[in-house]
């Protein structure tokens, strides 16, 4: 499994005998086969996770296939491509392999922002992405307000609590300040992946080192990937 970092909370994790795209909206896209499915996902509607230019993709990959959150509205897809396009909110259990021909089963969950986060099973493995899914406490925010937030994230990661995730995706996000890591260390201590790449991080590259520094990630600091910059590969 080959996964690029292209920009802010998108990636691309090509696999063999199908890519998926995660909440593209600007960067440079690698060069994909053009014969391989390509399976793009948008958790919401926000600027930085969705934007039609993912509709120009469809230009190279006659095999394309989206997944967009139904907080987005239908009248931003093209209609060509509405009839390859699946739209779904939280709670949702959606398999492609009509759509693509592939065992690709798509699980949701209910983002603490707006619209969906992404657990995806396809050739044996679990991906995560949790779109705008993360435990947003502010600094300055009513106390009562910011353990409701907490709350409504736990619920969630309870939810998937169990269940064994290969690649994950997950916020650290430095405009929490002192709270940008609540997300992702409940992540690992509650659920857990076993590589998990940050996002959402504003161009920021060096929170990941920082987080990783912390004494709550002592036990899991090793399955975090720092990422240096857009464009990077790993090989996982």
């Amino acid at each position: 499994m080959k996964i690029t970092y292209i920009h802010h909370s998108s990636f691309l994790v090509e696999m063999e005998q199908a890519a998926l795209l995660f909440d593209y909206f600007e960067g440079k896209v690698p060069e994909i086969e053009a014969d391989k499915p390509l399976i793009v996902f948008a958790s919401h509607r926000h600027s930085d996770h969705f934007s039609a230019e993912t509709f120009r993709l469809a230009e190279k990959h006659p095999k394309i296939w989206y997944v967009l959150s139904d907080d987005i509205w239908k009248q931003r897809v093209p209609k060509p491509w509405l009839e390859r396009t699946c739209f779904v909110g939280p709670k949702m259990e959606l398999s492609l392999m009509e759509n693509v021909g592939l065992p690709v089963v798509i699980r949701t969950l209910t983002s603490t922002d707006e619209g969906v986060a992404f657990l995806i099973e396809a050739e044996g493995k679990r991906i995560f992405h949790a779109g705008d899914l993360n435990n947003w406490v502010w600094e300055g925010e009513p106390e009562e307000e910011n353990r409701r937030m907490s709350q409504r994230f736990h619920r969630e990661m309870n939810s998937i609590s169990g269940v064994h995730i290969d690649v994950a995706f997950m916020l650290l996000d430095p405009r929490q300040e002192n709270d940008f890591y609540l997300g992702m260390d409940d992540f690992m201590r509650m659920v857990g992946a076993d590589t998990v790449f940050p996002m959402h991080f504003w161009g920021d590259f060096a929170v990941t080192e920082r987080f990783k520094q912390l004494p709550c990630a002592a036990g899991y600091k090793d399955k975090i990937i720092p990422i240096h910059s857009c464009g990077e590969s790993f090989e996982i």
